[in-house]
């Protein structure tokens, strides 16, 4: 696993427990995969000269926790015990502000493209190395960017998979060699 720390991030509220993994999805630009635009956006050091529509996101400060790209590869931008700014306005269950109490995860894809059965595997690997240390993350406790922020979001959208992932979950324990930066 890669560790590249993005500026965009901060402190959890105090007390405020993780018990949410939001899933996204993105591709930059829009619909091409590969590359070192997804890194360059999270670290604060896109070039809006490379292509037209990075003129529309250069201003952003986003970043996630996670991402897996189509290879299983998999990234690490935030610790985990640190809020990352991917959620934006949302709502789980009642609460608000999702980000500062989820995990968020990004799988390089859109919504067109079918996302990689590693890709899954990656998450599902990922999401039970993390319950290891967060209790308060349920199995159930797994949701789509546009379940928390459905005015605003799509993603992962309608080739996510979520029954091969519930499926997968079933299967899987944690993953014997990945460790997550989590301060």
């Amino acid at each position: 696993m890669r560790f590249l720390p993005s500026p965009f991030c901060d402190e959890r509220p105090s007390g405020v427990a993780v018990e949410l993994l939001v899933v996204h999805a993105i591709s930059l630009p829009p619909g091409c995969f590969g590359g070192t635009a997804i890194d360059d956006l999270f670290m604060g050091r896109l070039d809006p000269t490379r292509d037209p529509y990075f003129k529309q996101i250069v201003h952003l400060k986003v970043s996630s926790h996670f991402l897996v790209d189509r290879k299983g590869q998999l990234t690490q931008y935030v610790p985990v015990l640190h809020r990352a700014w991917h959620a934006g306005q949302s709502q789980w269950r009642g609460r608000t502000r999702c980000n500062d109490f989820s995990i968020g995860v990004e799988l390089e894809g859109d919504a067109q493209t079918p996302f990689q059965p590693i890709q899954y595997w990656r998450l599902a690997g990922l999401f039970r190395t993390l319950q290891r240390r967060l209790t308060a993350l349920a199995d159930d406790h797994v949701v789509g960017h546009q379940e928390i922020a459905p005015d605003r979001k799509w993603d992962p959208g309608p080739c996510f998979d979520w029954n091969f992932f519930w499926t997968i979950l079933k299967e899987t324990g944690p993953e014997p060699h990945l460790e997550p930066i989590w301060e």
